[in-house]
């Protein structure tokens, strides 16, 4: 085990991507033990064997057709409508945007690399720097996977036997903390710098409610997600081709955003982010065997117990455990790696599982937001050609602000449990 960590941190070093760096060190500790060199192959098969985890790639074509399909346009002149005459108004619209985009994209990175794209040029156009803007772009990403459909829930349920739908529910109030969280710092920024408002005044009521009827198809999608699950007519993987189907319907015939010429390349790109998915999850399920027959998990437990049987400071150490292996790993490989292990941990110690699924998966995210390796933040650095140095220097505050959010969650459950309790 010891010889895999080397080779694991080796590389790590050379800059792998973090699927053959797991894969890598998993192999090579399979490989001292000739009699089991066809684990690794067998396991990684077995681990994508999962008929819930077809929802992945579902949401995946949903999220990429509601991304091309006209649909963000009109959620931004939606999210304007609502809070662009706020301090920092373009700001406040691109927070207010990802809330919307969350309920349809699922992942991070694909919510922040759209604002970094189609928002932050219009910001650094109107006087905001190049850092807050990226910044922006890169925080306002953290909803997307607590509000469902998100990726990292479904993979979660699917790790630790969780309701997939209560873990959809209980993530609605943390998303809607998180927003509004990020509204607040982002005024608060805005005001000490004279950011200004997009406008002096209020749209109109009337005018907001036309907004909304433009984007009401993309609206309805998180009210399908939640309706269908709490009806119990579809399970998550039927609810993700229900979605993928919706939103080519709507891209294609109601926001007439794409062609059908144009599917090809949709699914293409689907097919290539399922993919990269798929295979890190492969990979962590054999690294975690590893981890497995080496008992990582009973002295991982044994070793928590000790410094305290109190749950909400255990809660406290995993917290600040994950939000450092955050900054260094892919959040999805991070929860497949040790979501196995710490499950035990939160069971003996009596803690709800849809509880710490959110705070969980809250926690890595801001690890990939967060300095100096974040996947999050190098997504949009490399979009906005902003340095880690000015990103570091302006996400101080909003780092303040989800670390907020984050103890908020840990420390009163019922915020995540109460929806899922009421519905279910």
């Amino acid at each position: 085990m010891i010889i895999s960590g080397i080779v694991f941190i080796l590389l790590l070093a050379l800059g792998l991507p973090i699927a053959f760096v797991i894969l890598g060190a998993s192999v090579f500790y399979f490989t001292l033990n000739p009699m089991m060199a066809s684990t690794v192959a067998q396991r990684m098969a077995s681990s994508l064997e999962s008929f819930p985890l077809l929802a992945v790639p579902f949401f995946i074509v949903a999220g990429a057709a509601m991304a091309r399909g006209g649909i963000a346009r009109r959620l931004y002149d939606f999210a304007d409508g609502l809070v662009g005459h706020w301090h920092g108004g373009l700001a406040q619209v691109a927070v207010m945007n990802s809330l919307f985009l969350g309920a349809m994209s699922g992942s991070s990175n694909a919510d922040a690399a759209i604002d970094a794209r189609t928002i932050a040029p219009i910001m650094r156009e109107r006087g905001y720097s190049n850092g807050f803007a990226s910044v922006v772009s890169a925080a306002s990403g953290a909803i997307a996977p607590i509000m469902p459909p998100s990726i990292g829930l479904i993979v979660y349920g699917l790790l630790t036997e969780t309701s997939i739908g209560r873990l959809f529910i209980g993530g609605v109030i943390p998303a809607m903390i998180i927003t509004a969280a990020l509204l607040l710092t982002v005024r608060y920024v805005a005001k000490r710098r004279g950011y200004k408002p997009e406008r002096e005044e209020r749209l109109p009521a009337r005018q907001i409610a036309t907004r909304a009827r433009a984007a009401l198809w993309a609206l309805a999608m998180p009210v399908l997600l939640i309706v269908g699950l709490r009806g119990g007519w579809f399970t998550p993987t039927e609810l993700g081709a229900i979605a993928a189907l919706y939103a080519f319907l709507v891209g294609i015939f109601i926001y007439r955003g794409f062609g059908v010429s144009e599917t090809y390349e949709l699914l293409r790109e689907s097919a290539l982010t399922t993919a990269n998915v798929l295979f890190i999850v492969a990979s962590a399920a054999v690294f975690s065997l590893v981890l497995a027959l080496e008992q990582v998990p009973q002295a991982l437990l044994s070793g928590l117990l000790t410094l305290s049987d109190n749950k909400y400071v255990v809660l406290l150490i995993l917290n600040v455990l994950l939000l450092v292996l955050g900054t260094m790993l892919e959040g999805l490989a991070l929860m497949v790696i040790l979501v196995p292990i710490l499950i035990e941990v939160t069971r003996t110690l009596g803690i709800d599982p849809v509880h710490f699924g959110i705070v969980l998966v809250f926690n890595t995210t801001i690890g990939s937001i967060t300095p100096p390796v974040g996947t999050v933040l190098y997504t949009v650095c490399s979009i906005t050609r902003c340095s880690i140095e000015e990103f570091t220097k302006e996400f101080l505050p909003f780092l303040a602000s989800l670390i907020g959010v984050l103890l908020l969650l840990t420390f009163v459950p019922p915020l995540v449990t109460f929806l899922p309790n009421l519905l279910f």
